[in-house]
């Protein structure tokens, strides 16, 4: 795992992430999303294992429901290829200095 790829799971997955444990779940699975997927996942299983919401009567009151949504979202835009990871395979659409096409859309008028 070189730095481009550590720092990128330490930005998806927070800095007190271990880092031993990440370079041997990126041993095992070989890419950086799997790694960021699989710890993500864990994260998810653990909140749902617990009671999404606590409630002492006029002293507290803690929900995780927002929680789960969001680890829900972040898993969502990972499967879907969002951010971009330093060793994600290039399909060869995109290099330095490419040009890319711009499509005008006729907007009506008064």
């Amino acid at each position: 795992m070189d730095t481009a790829v550590r720092a990128w799971l330490l930005a998806q997955l927070g800095t007190s992430t271990d880092l031993p444990d990440l370079e041997a779940r990126y041993t095992r699975l070989g890419t950086a999303r799997a790694v960021a997927l699989e710890v993500v996942r864990e994260r998810l299983a653990a909140l749902l294992a617990q009671p999404s919401s606590v409630n002492v009567s006029s002293v507290v009151s803690v929900s995780f429901t927002e929680n789960i949504k969001a680890y829900e979202r972040k898993i969502a835009s990972l499967e879907n290829g969002e951010p971009p990871a330093p060793d994600d395979p290039d399909d060869g659409t995109t290099t330095p200095g490419m040009l890319g096409m711009l499509y005008l859309v006729e907007r009506p008028r008064r």
